[in-house]
């Protein structure tokens, strides 16, 4: 269709502002729109709406690039701060007609009005722009030093010439604003939340000497939902004491306002922890914060408590180790060698289909497979020695027979590992049963007849008795509100673990799980109203005589509620253990079945959300198999504590909002920690890595 052969249509109908840049032409019945800057032409038709003439003007080349031009003429004056791009030339697809070059033209940083620049019909909002690449840095874990890259400033400049690019103490302020904002969110959610929060501490270790102290909040929210978030990531003084490492935690707990409506706290297995742990519970006490007196309130990592038992068993066993890596590094030192090896293990008969190889220290699951495949060509090595006057490093019997012992052990460290870390967020009820096959097998091993392997038990067993000591109760109580399990697993377990015993440490554990129920239905909202009087504050800062008094009759309050409840009906405790149990299936959620049943038990599932919220462990499984601590990288350790602390806590807030996006599936966020065991690979010539684990240590 040739324009001449058309009538250009002007009528007052064509109210979009599309058509300052089209022109409506019509030819018979039809009308097209035609581009004025590339004369494309499109449909006219008032039915085709007007987005396909907006999607064009967006792409149009030809127009965008007449209107930058009309833009640098207006900006010719040199102002300071000035960025100039020079002699580069930037070509989309290689097609000329689309080419846009940026020769000697310089890009002014000069304040535009309202933040906001207009290029033709295009606006751009300059605060949300840097807005939005502050939170792109927070997200990924990007160094904020990438908006200096030269790359950076001319990937900006060729995409969106009008954004002022942000310097480095720019970017970082943004990073602090949005960093403030989420904290005020994340305040607000722990402040609503009716149910009690569990907290979690580790150290974390940064460029030289400097140390940083990482508080992880752990709770199930009004939806039913285990929910983890970083409160913060302080800086410690190298030389910290367990009184200043105390005074931190609990500075950080009344600066979130949430000392009230603590729980429990999940330190590592290490007796410095002891001093640290009574300190903030006395404090806590004094407030009549905790219930039953704190009794589940000192919780250890159970995933610290392996690495510990499996350090005493690879210490154990290091002479024989260190001869299997020996040679494995043998066999693989030459085709010649590997070809006599593979005719040993063909006349000793080993049908195995595992590969030699050789392990990463730094992990201890890559240990225990390297020794896993290599007792089973023990054989085709003793077989090899005889052979081979040039190999002499192969283990004796003996030394086998310790390796398999020791490794069955590791496997079934493995396996419990790989329970408490295998979903994102474990609830504490499934760590009674891994923790009780532990203690059943270092029954075991300490009635071994070898002194080597009675003797690494006895070890191992004295740290998981102090362990036990202190979250027996915990993992008991948890263990018991899952409707599959109830009273039962707690009584299978201890009958085989104290034997005629059993029924003492059973009464023990039905007492405390009673008078914690009692507790939670003492503070319940559904408690009688003079139960609830007698828990209330008068108007009055100061103590009067009828608080002491009321101080004084607490545990009349306590005795009245046990003693009403025997006289009338049953408590939710009393119909949920009476019920039959819940059938056991792979898709079971306890978190859905508490939600579904919160009506029937209002008070017994306040209390579920508290114990079910406990991080009985703290190690996520990327994590849980390494045997060094957790390194800042260079990048967050080069920056000032303040900042370090908006990026750590700002990106964790943030994570669901990146998890939700549908690229998360390919591109996760970049690690704040450094993976030590590279230099280890590469010797080992293992392709396994991972990041490092430190226990809270004074």
């Amino acid at each position: 269709m040739e324009i001449s052969e058309s009538v250009i249509v002007r009528s007052s109908r064509l109210k979009s502002v599309v058509w300052n840049d089209f022109d409506r032409v019509k030819k018979g019945d039809t009308c097209v729109a035609i581009c004025r800057h590339c004369k494309k032409k499109l449909s006219g038709s008032s039915t085709s709406g007007t987005s396909h003439l907006r999607n064009h003007l967006i792409r149009c080349r030809r127009r965008s690039n007449h209107d930058v031009a009309q833009l640098f003429a207006s900006r010719e004056k040199k102002k300071e701060g000035a960025v100039t791009l020079s002699n580069y030339a930037f070509d989309e697809d290689q097609r000329k007609d689309e080419v846009l070059n940026v020769v000697n033209i310089k890009f002014e940083q000069d304040q535009v009005k309202d933040g906001i620049s207009n290029i033709g019909n295009n606006v751009i909002d300059q605060k949300r722009s840097r807005f939005d690449l502050a939170r792109m840095i927070i997200l990924h874990g990007y160094p904020l030093t990438m908006v200096e890259h030269l790359g950076f400033k001319i990937f900006v400049k060729n995409l969106q010439p009008l954004f002022d690019l942000v310097s480095l103490n720019g970017v970082e302020a943004d990073c602090m604003e949005i960093y403030e904002k989420e904290k005020q969110k994340m305040y607000e959610v722990l402040d609503k939340l009716s149910g009690k929060i569990s907290l979690g501490a580790d150290m974390w270790n940064a460029s030289g000497d400097v140390q940083y102290l990482c508080l992880t909040s752990q709770y199930i929210d009004e939806s039913w939902e285990l929910q983890k978030k970083i409160l913060n990531f302080v800086i410690m003084d190298p030389s910290h004491t367990e009184d200043m490492l105390s005074e931190v935690i609990m500075t950080c707990l009344m600066d979130w306002d949430i000392d009230r409506k603590l729980f429990s706290m999940s330190l590592d297995c290490c007796s410095t922890n002891d001093n640290i742990m009574c300190r903030i519970r006395d404090r806590l006490s004094q407030n009549r914060f905790l219930l039953c007196d704190g009794q589940l309130f000192d919780i250890r990592c159970a995933a610290n408590l392996v690495n510990m038992m499996v350090q005493d068993a690879l210490e154990a066993l290091s002479e024989v180790t260190c001869k299997i890596r020996e040679s494995i590094r043998y066999v693989k030192s030459s085709q010649a060698v590997q070809e006599k090896f593979n005719e040993m293990a063909q006349q000793a008969r080993v049908e195995s289909q595992k590969f030699l190889c050789l392990d990463n220290p730094l992990r201890w699951n890559l240990t225990y497979f390297m020794l896993e495949a290599a007792l089973e060509y023990k054989d085709a090595f003793s077989l090899l020695q005889e052979h081979d006057s040039a190999y002499t490093m192969c283990p004796s019997d003996t030394e086998w027979e310790r390796a398999g012992a020791i490794a069955g052990y590791l496997k079934l460290f493995i396996e419990v590992t790989h329970v408490f870390s295998g979903s994102k967020y474990p609830t504490a009820n499934i760590y009674f049963p891994e923790i009780c096959d532990i203690h059943l097998q270092l029954i075991d091993l300490c009635n071994s007849s070898d002194i080597l392997i009675s003797t690494l038990a006895l070890k191992m067993k004295s740290k998981f008795d102090e362990y036990w000591k202190k979250c027996s109760l915990a993992l008991a109580v948890a263990a018991i509100l899952d409707p599959r399990f109830k009273m039962k697993l707690v009584e299978y377990y201890y009958s085989k673990i104290y034997g005629s015993n059993a029924t003492v440490h059973i009464d023990d554990i039905s007492v405390s799980i009673k008078a914690l129920f009692n507790e939670h239905a003492i503070c319940s909202p559904l408690a009688s109203l003079d139960q609830g009087l007698a828990w209330q504050v008068g108007g009055s800062g100061r103590l009067s005589a009828g608080n002491y008094s009321r101080d004084r009759l607490v545990g009349f309050d306590k005795f009245l509620h046990e003693t009403s409840q025997s006289q009338s009906v049953k408590s939710d405790l009393d119909k949920y253990l009476e019920e039959p149990l819940f059938p056991r299936n792979v898709d079971f959620s306890i978190l859905n079945w508490w939600k579904v049943h919160t009506p029937k038990y209002p008070i017994l599932s306040m209390m579920a959300r508290n114990v079910l919220g406990i991080p009985m462990s703290k190690v996520a499984l990327d994590s849980a198999f390494n045997m060094e601590g957790r390194v800042l990288d260079h990048d967050r350790s080069s920056l000032s504590p303040a900042t370090v602390q908006a990026l750590v806590c700002a990106q964790d807030w943030m994570r669901n909002e990146l998890e939700d996006s549908k690229s998360f599936s390919s591109h996760s966020t970049l690690p704040l920690c450094v993976d030590t065991s590279q230099q280890v690979n590469a010797i080992s010539g293992s392709r396994w890595g991972g990041y490092m684990v430190l226990g809270l240590k004074a």
